[in-house]
């Protein structure tokens, strides 16, 4: 079924049509073009038409701590994720005993299937595990009696326990022992690794690069940072054109400077992610991420009892708009939450409004709220506030 939608703005390929339309047609991309083409399905009155949000780090939403969430609650979540504008993630599993993220990815792989069956729901593009091979020095909110080296027992057990695209990346330190090796492993077996939780000289990450790592967690942030004198994982971050760095735009991880610094250095390469935990999507109050109990004042980030930061209670279309706010062009700052996070994973069908991808878009307000999602071509969200369009298909 073919679906022409209009907008006073889209973002597409890296710039804005003023105004623009997208025809979908069989769940896909068939063109987009300037100008609002008088018989089209839906004229969005206001705001702007986008690819469909990915975010690369998600632990949980809407109540529920992914790592234990039941077949149920995975349903909820990723019903209620296109709310937000995101249609596509990579659930975060933080450091656990191997064995318990072992089980984890067990019971994602097995529950998989029934979302991969879903319409009008985001989609999982397979495992982000964070740890255990992480830095002491650098561990953030995961638990220190947890972290360990990547032995290539360790390594081979989330290998067997991701299979078929369970586990899509890791993040370890690249300074502990064994990682150059596990970096050469999970790669061979398809999966990707990131660096994060480190406190690495750049040589060291600049190695683990080399040997096959691809991306940055949550740059700035349990990081060794930036110095004239030692760049740390943040310089070879912003220098390294082989890397994609993950920056939560929460403006409690980053302040403003760090985040126009970021985009200033290394734009295309910057990947806009929420780190979000179950606290996102609901009122303050306390939440858990992997088996601690988090905090969350109004307005403020989720805190563990010693008052690190656990997380956010990010949106991602809120990371968009605070990007925007903070001086990031429009179009880079939808293509950090869209093609920059497909292109990191390797689903380059994803996140981008040209022919022959997934027709995933979603309708942000002038200040970044998501009005209305599609999922493969199909309506899955439109805000019950929103203003009336000629014709909003169900």
């Amino acid at each position: 079924m073919a679906l022409c939608i209009t907008a006073p703005r889209v973002v597409t390929a890296g710039q804005v049509i003023e105004p623009g339309f997208v025809l979908v047609n069989d769940g896909l991309v068939e063109q987009v073009g300037t100008g609002s083409p008088p018989d089209a399905d839906v004229v969005l009155p206001h705001g702007i038409l986008t690819p469909g949000l990915i975010d690369l780090q998600l632990n949980g939403a809407f109540g529920v701590d992914l790592v234990d969430a039941t077949p149920d609650q995975w349903v909820d979540v990723v019903r209620q994720l296109v709310r937000t504008g995101c249609t596509a993630f990579t659930p975060t599993f933080i450091t656990a005993p191997v064995d318990a993220l072992v089980a984890a990815l067990t019971r994602y792989r097995e529950v998989r299937p029934r979302l991969d069956a879903l319409d009008r729901a985001a989609r999982t593009l397979g495992v982000h595990v964070e740890g255990p091979f992480l830095s002491t020095k650098r561990r953030g909110a995961h638990r220190e009696e947890y972290l360990c080296d990547p032995t290539p027992e360790r390594v081979e057990r989330l290998i067997d326990a991701g299979t078929g695209g369970t586990l899509a990346y890791v993040t370890l330190a690249p300074e502990r022992e064994a990682a150059p090796k596990a970096i050469t492993r999970l790669r061979e077996k398809g999966v990707r690794v990131s660096l994060g939780h480190s406190d690495a000289t750049e040589d060291v990450v600049r190695a683990a690069v080399d040997a096959g790592a691809s991306l940055i967690t949550h740059l700035f942030n349990a990081q060794r940072p930036f110095s004239h004198r030692d760049p740390g994982v943040v310089g070879a971050a912003l220098t390294d054109e082989r890397l994609t760095a993950g920056l939560i735009a929460d403006l409690h991880h980053t302040d403003p400077t760090a985040v126009k610094l970021a985009f200033a250095a290394a734009g295309d390469r910057i990947a806009l992610v929420t780190d979000s935990v179950a606290a996102m999507g609901m009122p303050a109050g306390s939440y858990v991420l992997g088996g601690d109990r988090l905090h969350v004042e109004p307005g403020g980030p989720p805190l563990r009892e010693d008052g690190t930061i656990g997380g956010s209670a990010l949106r991602l279309d809120e990371a968009v708009g605070n990007a925007v706010a903070c001086g990031v062009d429009l179009a880079v700052a939808v293509d950090a939450a869209t093609r920059v996070p497909a292109d990191a994973l390797g689903h380059t069908h994803l996140g981008r409004l040209t022919a022959g991808a997934a027709a995933d878009l979603v309708w942000l307000s002038d200040d970044f709220r998501t009005l209305g999602t599609w999922v493969a071509g199909t309506l899955a969200y439109t805000d019950p506030d929103a203003p009336p369009t000629r014709r909003f298909p169900r």
